[in-house]
């Protein structure tokens, strides 16, 4: 699972502001939060680098 929404809840912020800080679209943001897609490697690198968190702590998974 990817933890988005929860990253998104701690720091406050809103899908347009997550856009924005990460280049990638709000549909997609929302599709990503609401679990209707799996984002890439690059898009979970963009969201990473954006958010200013680690590309595990977006990832629920035991292989981490």
């Amino acid at each position: 699972d990817i933890l988005l929404d929860k990253i998104m809840h701690n720091k406050n912020l809103t899908i347009r502001q997550v856009s924005l800080m990460t280049g990638i679209s709000k549909s997609t943001v929302s599709r990503i939060m609401n679990r209707e897609v799996s984002p890439s490697a690059d898009t979970l690198e963009r969201l990473a680098k954006g958010l200013h968190v680690r590309i595990s702590d977006l990832i629920d998974s035991p292989y981490k």
